[in-house]
Formats: C-alpha cells, structure tokens, sequence
C-alpha cells in the first residue's frame, strides 16, 4: 500500500511539472511552483525527485508515453493499413498543433538544450525513446501486413519525428499558415513514400496471407 501511494504521488508531481512547464516553461518554473501545483511541500517533492533535472527526466518519459499511446489508439480505429497510418498522422499532429501540455513542454526544453549542455542528453534521451516506441510498433505491424521501407527501419521514426516537430514549431509561430487537413496529407504521401508497398517475399522470412497483399 505504501509502495502505490508512492507511486501515485510521483505520478502527481510529474503531472503538476508538465502543467506548470508548459504555461511557464523551463527557465521560470520553479520546484516551488511545482510542488504547489501538485499540494504538497516542496520537501515531499524532493523525496520523489532529488533536482529539477531529475523530474525532468520523467517529465519527458512521460510525455512521449502518452503521445505514443494515443498514437496507437488511433491506428487501431482504421479498418485498413492507409486508413489507420492516416490516423495516426492526424494523432501525431494534432498532439502538437494544438498545443498540447506536453507539446509545450517538449518544445521549449528542445529550445532550452541549445543552451543548456545538461539538457541536451536529456532530449536524446527523449528521442531515442520516441523512435523506439515509433518504431517498434511500425515494424511490427507494416512488417505482418507484407510492406517494408525503403531507407533503414531506424531511420523512419526519426525522419517522421523531425518532420512533425519541425513543422509544429513554424504552427506555434504562424498557425494560419499550416492548415492540419493539407499538413496530414503531405505527410501521408511523404510516409507512404518511404515504403515499398508490394508484398514481401521468402527471402525476407515473411510471406503475407493473400488478403494481406491485396490490402497492402
């Protein structure tokens, strides 16, 4: 009982970090604030998270976490492999666009690594673990479906990563000039793009059923 008070209290202070960062941002939030935020002392804080960098490592673990599961929530609607790329893309981008607790969060501690030697090891941190979220579950289902990429599998999470966040960044700053219906087509043909749609053969060790080809 003990062991999950803890951890729901910890849970609580990251929750409170991310809703404080996101309106403050890095450089003005305090451990103070966050520990109000959260209503407890700033000691009780301190119990969970020994620095703010500390805190900020499951700040940034927890943000990607829960990107990634909506993202997969929202492959799972789709009846059809295009259908459910086209809304994982609407996933990944409207969890940015729309300014998104931890969108914020994200974006301004990558604003914050460019000064910060200590912070840079935390977003590659943050990224690696993106990728490999992304890109297991890419591998994983494009490769059962009889479809396989074009440029190294490694390299796809981070090539639809940057393009997201780099695109988002232009949104923040001139939100009329991105329209999310004409950004989630583009990325769409971009993603489509990147993967030989024909059937994967014996060689590779996959042979898909019938149906899955001509779905593919």
């Amino acid at each position: 009982m003990r062991y999950k008070k803890s951890a729901i209290s910890a849970r609580q202070i990251v929750d409170a970090a991310i809703r404080v960062l996101a309106q403050k941002g890095y450089a003005r939030a305090s451990l103070n604030d966050i520990a109000q935020e959260a209503g407890m002392s700033k000691g009780a804080l301190h119990y969970h998270f020994a620095t703010k960098e500390a805190l900020i490592d499951a700040v940034l673990e927890t943000a990607c976490t829960a990107v990634q599961q909506r993202t997969i929530a929202a492959w799972t609607t789709g009846a059809n492999p295009l259908e459910a790329l086209h809304n994982s893309l609407v996933e990944l981008w409207g969890t940015r666009a729309k300014r998104t607790d931890e969108a914020l969060v994200v974006a301004d501690l990558l604003a914050q690594s460019l000064y910060n030697d200590r912070m840079r090891p935390r977003l590659a941190k943050y990224y690696d673990l993106a990728a490999r979220q992304l890109g297991d579950y890419l591998t994983e289902h494009l490769y059962s479906l009889g479809v396989r990429p074009r440029v190294p599998a490694e390299m796809l999470p981070r090539m639809v990563i940057g393009l997201l966040d780099g695109l988002v960044l232009q949104s923040f700053v001139a939100p009329e000039v991105l329209d999310a219906d004409a950004v989630v087509r583009a990325l769409e043909t971009l993603a489509l793009s990147l993967f030989d749609l024909s059937p994967v053969h014996r060689d590779s060790g996959v042979v898909p059923s019938a149906e899955q080809a001509e779905r593919a």
